[in-house]
């Protein structure tokens, strides 16, 4: 028995062998298998003296290898190659065994996976990874689903491998079944609005200012050490003062202007839509990607649509970049908002039980969206689940502080003409949320119009519908 691993790790493309190698420097025997064994043979012969591995060349020989109950972490494409990998590996498994789902898999595929390995006494636990190739070696923030059980076998290898912030580990068990991988796609989803606007807060800058990269570069890296720090600002300076060895430019001038997406954040919407949560910043963050990706529509439009008559002028350089940094920092409170919104909604439907602060603890480290106002976030729920994190005191006190910045940030870039759709769907929201009334009263009263959907009154209980084509009288719905 001493000579079996504590862990195994199938699938060794760049994350699946930095998560092992993460495992073998943290002093657990891991081990190791590819569909090809020339990745074991690579990974043992460069990085064997980091820990123990225990390399293998077929799943049989890999599950053998393994002390009970076993470990399984699965790192291999999403989808249909998740599930041939799980196919395989069941029949191999005894009951209790584990298998650990580590990749970007849509939370409902995880479901279903749980339910089908439950019935067959094994546990399936989706893990949500984020960090990217540095954190999965160096220390990830991870985001367990599965039973409670499950966690008590591998929770432990998990807090010790995951990012410490303050003594804590970045991993918690979030929740039974698909939470994990659902709180993970919500991650992504924030991440994907955060990134959208530092990218408009950079437009806004250089298209207002005419200010080079260099100097945006400086800008952020000021941003860097206030409210707004965080990993993402830390590497738009990174990014914005790189220059381009080849053509001696800037580096983002030479950067196609089309950004990529894998798809989380379109599942986030999706599945925002679903829950009938308004993810609002998080759409406009995917949709602009998605235009991005459209050059022709794009040419065609630059060649066709006018834009505003004249320049706009900035009068104050430095209150205007003091009015960005302020407007990025509401919207993005907005996205995250959003985001927790998300998450309660499917917590309830689900009946996953998810700890929002907790969230906000693990995300402080290891992750893509660490920053230093989760910390905030996690006092926010500390004591009471707010109606919106917009309304816990320090958010709400941040935002109206740079409600009147925002306002003149987004007026400045419809003037313009500079494409804000994070920064101005952010500003719509707060808006919406903070109305006493909002206009859709009157969409209720064309619904019953057209189609007698009924409505509801401000006066009494009930539904009702007018009757339209008739004489307009109202009768109970």
């Amino acid at each position: 028995m001493a000579d079996l691993a504590q862990i195994g790790v199938s699938g060794l493309a760049v994350m699946g062998r930095n998560l092992a190698r993460n495992l073998a420097r943290n002093g657990f025997s891991v081990a190791l298998h590819n569909r090809t064994s020339a990745r074991t043979k690579s990974l043992v012969a460069e990085h064997g003296d980091e820990g123990t591995f225990v390399p293998t060349e077929t799943l049989e020989e890999f599950v053998a290898a393994l002390e009970r109950p076993r470990r399984v972490v699965v790192m291999v494409k999403a989808g249909a190659p998740t599930d041939a990998v799980i196919d395989e590996l069941v029949p191999l498994l005894d009951e209790g065994d584990i298998v650990i789902d580590c990749g970007n898999a849509h939370f409902a595929d995880t479901r279903r996976r749980e339910a089908a390995l439950r019935e067959r006494g094994l546990h399936f636990v989706g893990a949500g990874v984020s960090g990217g190739e540095e954190g999965a070696l160096l220390g990830p923030s991870i985001m367990p689903g599965g039973s409670a059980e499950s966690y008590r076998t591998l929770g432990p290898m998990f807090e010790k491998i995951a990012a410490q912030v303050d003594g804590t580990p970045c991993c918690v068990h979030v929740g039974p079944d698909g939470a994990g991988h659902f709180v993970k796609m919500v991650h992504n989803g924030i991440e994907y609005a955060d990134m959208q606007l530092i990218a408009e807060a950079y437009d806004l800058l250089r298209d207002g200012l005419g200010a080079t990269p260099a100097e945006l570069a400086r800008i952020f890296a000021e941003w860097n050490s206030g409210d707004l720090e965080s990993f993402l600002i830390e590497i738009t300076a990174e990014v914005l003062g790189h220059t381009d060895a080849a053509s001696g430019s800037a580096f983002v001038d030479v950067v196609l202007d089309q950004a990529e997406q894998k798809g989380t954040g379109r599942w986030t919407v999706q599945t925002a839509l679903d829950l009938g949560v308004p993810v609002t910043g998080i759409a406009e963050a995917t949709f602009a990607r998605a235009l991005s990706a459209h050059p022709e529509q794009r040419e065609a439009a630059r060649a066709a649509l006018p834009g505003p008559s004249a320049a706009v002028p900035v009068e104050d350089r430095d209150a205007f970049v003091d009015d960005v940094r302020k407007a990025l920092y509401a919207s993005k409170v907005v996205a995250y908002a959003q985001g927790y919104d998300q998450m309660a909604a499917a917590s309830a439907e689900y009946g996953w039980d998810i700890d929002l602060g907790a969230m906000a603890t693990i995300w402080r480290g290891g992750c893509i969206i660490r920053a230093r106002f989760l910390d905030r976030i996690k006092d926010a729920y500390a004591t009471e689940r707010p109606a919106s994190l917009l309304v816990a005191p320090y958010f709400r006190d941040a935002v109206a502080e740079g409600q009147e910045a925002w306002r003149r940030v987004v007026a400045h870039a419809a003037r313009a003409g500079i494409p804000t759709p994070g920064f101005s769907s952010a500003l719509a929201y707060y808006d919406a949320l903070r109305a006493e009334r909002l206009p859709a009263a009157l969409i209720q009263g064309m619904r019953d119009y057209f189609g007698a959907h009924t409505y509801k009154r401000v006066d009494r209980e009930g539904a009702f519908h007018t009757l339209w084509g008739g004489d307009r009288s109202e009768v109970d719905g």
